[in-house]
């Protein structure tokens, strides 16, 4: 069954020092898979509260949110090609406050990560990873 509009999701793009946090997918279709913690924005959030609530569920990390990063689109077609899902998610960027990164709720596991580490192939992340990446260490 398709879907008649897009859903919002929020990624938080943390930075420490030199390394952004990453979670590991534990379900879904891109399970094992890494990306930066994140879910569904809630009715009466706005992104940056959900992007550090969602922060906080999966991965116990408290940062303070700098703005928004950028928006990406992931749009799920079925073999014919008719949409069956389109997610907009918009990176918030924010900074290391406190905490230590555990896995919670939707992550099977988080780690720092520096874009080198990103970028060489060793790390199994998903699509547009690196290139929002790229984007937060080009930010103040």
């Amino acid at each position: 069954m398709s879907v008649e509009r897009p859903v919002v999701g929020v990624l938080a793009v943390v930075r420490r020092g030199n390394q952004l946090l990453l979670a590991q997918r534990s379900k879904g279709s891109y399970q094992g898979r890494w990306g930066f913690p994140g879910g569904h924005l809630e009715r009466g959030e706005t992104v940056s509260d959900a992007a550090l609530r969602e922060l906080r569920e999966e991965t116990g990390i408290e940062a303070d949110a700098r703005g928004i990063l950028t928006a990406l689109d992931e749009i799920g077609p079925d073999a014919g090609g008719t949409v069956q899902w389109h997610y907009v998610l918009v990176a918030v960027l924010a900074d290391w406050r406190a905490g230590e990164a555990v896995a919670a709720d939707d992550a099977a596991g988080v780690r720092w990560a520096t874009l080198a580490e990103i970028s060489d192939g060793g790390i199994d992340v998903l699509v547009n990873v690196e290139r929002v990446a790229r984007l937060a260490f080009s930010s103040p």
